[in-house]
């Protein structure tokens, strides 16, 4: 059976190149880049090679980068060492939208001591930047607000909402593991204090991400061993998935154009036709300021597993916006803050294109998904076929 695999937000193929690029250092070169002997040794050159190549996709230093085992790692880092740098600010901002990396531990922390603020969002999914100043106090220890929401694909005004944090003197923690690749990302001209990348989301393998800390920010380290990257991440480094997370970082910046040219109107056009040949279908997100690879569609009066089911017995593999996959009744939070009726919510899938869609898997999607559609809602009681 042909795949069309349309779940690039949940995760990537590893591109070819990367995984040749880190081949050899699952064979040959196996040595410890902190050995002493020049076998190691070298490998140490590697690492860093692969740290300026992270730095140069997101403007960054090399030195500003630390390489964790995921993006969730680099979230919780940020945060808390966020927190620990000022403790006498245990204010906590944040949006009733983030990924569960970033929304699960603040759930953690306000049941502990901490205080958190959760910004609400429009019908668009976009945030008010007013409320965000109103939320400030002058306890505030961080904010933390995602670049590009992992569902949606909607883009915050993240440069905007950096300015008001620096202004209260708190600390700016940006979730970019879906925008990394995406969209242009410059530190050298940013508010942004911490920044959590993730391998897996721009074609490099799972189980390796990346933070930037800023140049002079504090930062507590949340994994406490040796004195691997600088003293900031302890533990032997994964040397062939950093080397992957490099190349891959280096091939998103030459593929950058592509993914804003090409797979963005391959994007508007599965979009498009599925508004047009679905009745009661639905953007969900702002039809500008979003990532150019994502779509979110509701389709109203149907179940949401119920279309991802009947669309995997054809090879189409796309992500529901509906929690129902994990045995939950609710719908997506996200699409909850935004206020999507639960009759459409229940019923939304996410399409997430790459550099490596085909023209012929967006077709086979256009061909197939709307009578799945019209045979879903026949059967429904509730459907309006």
């Amino acid at each position: 059976m042909t795949i069309a695999y349309l779940d690039n937000n949940a995760t990537t193929r590893v591109a070819p190149e990367v995984l040749e690029a880190m081949m050899p250092f699952l064979a040959d070169r196996y040595g410890n880049p902190s050995s002493m002997h020049s076998f190691g040794g070298r490998i140490r050159k590697h690492v860093d090679a692969a740290r300026g190549e992270v730095a140069a996709l997101i403007g960054a230093e090399p030195e500003e980068i630390i390489f964790t085992g995921c993006g969730t790692e680099s979230d919780n880092a940020a945060i808390l060492s966020a927190l620990a740098a000022n403790p006498r600010r245990p204010h906590i901002v944040t949006t009733r939208v983030e990924h569960p990396a970033v929304l699960g531990l603040c759930k953690r922390l306000e049941k502990e001591k901490h205080q958190v603020t959760w910004l609400g969002v429009d019908a668009q999914g976009m945030l008010d930047l007013d409320e965000v100043r109103r939320a400030l106090r002058d306890c505030t220890g961080v904010v933390s607000a995602m670049y590009a929401n992992n569902e949606t694909g909607v883009v915050f005004p993240v440069e905007e909402i950096g300015a008001a944090v620096k202004a209260a003197g708190a600390y700016f923690h940006v979730d970019a593991i879906q925008a990394a690749g995406k969209i242009p990302l410059d530190m050298r001209r940013s508010t942004i204090d911490y920044l959590a990348l993730s391998g897996h989301k721009l074609h490099a393998p799972k189980g390796v991400g990346a933070l930037y800390i800023r140049k002079g920010t504090k930062f507590t380290p949340f994994i406490v061993g040796g004195h691997q990257e600088m003293g900031r991440r302890g533990g032997t480094e994964n040397v062939a998935s950093i080397v992957g997370l490099g190349a891959a970082c280096a091939l998103a910046a030459r593929h950058m154009d592509e993914e804003n040219g090409r797979v963005r109107r391959l994007r508007d056009r599965l979009e498009q036709a599925l508004l047009d040949k679905a009745p009661d279908a639905r953007l969900n997100g702002h039809p500008e300021r979003r990532l150019p690879n994502t779509a979110n569609i509701s389709f109203s009066y149907v179940e949401g597993e119920a279309i991802l089911l009947r669309m995997n017995e054809l090879g189409i593999c796309a992500s529901s916006g509906s929690a129902c996959t994990s045995g939950s009744l609710e719908p997506s939070h996200v699409l909850r803050a935004m206020g999507i009726p639960y009759t459409a919510a229940h019923g939304s899938v996410r399409f997430s294109l790459s550099r490596y869609t085909t023209d012929e898997e967006v077709d086979l999607v256009i061909e197939k998904l709307p009578p799945i559609i019209r045979t879903l809602r026949e059967l429904s009681p509730f459907g309006r076929g």
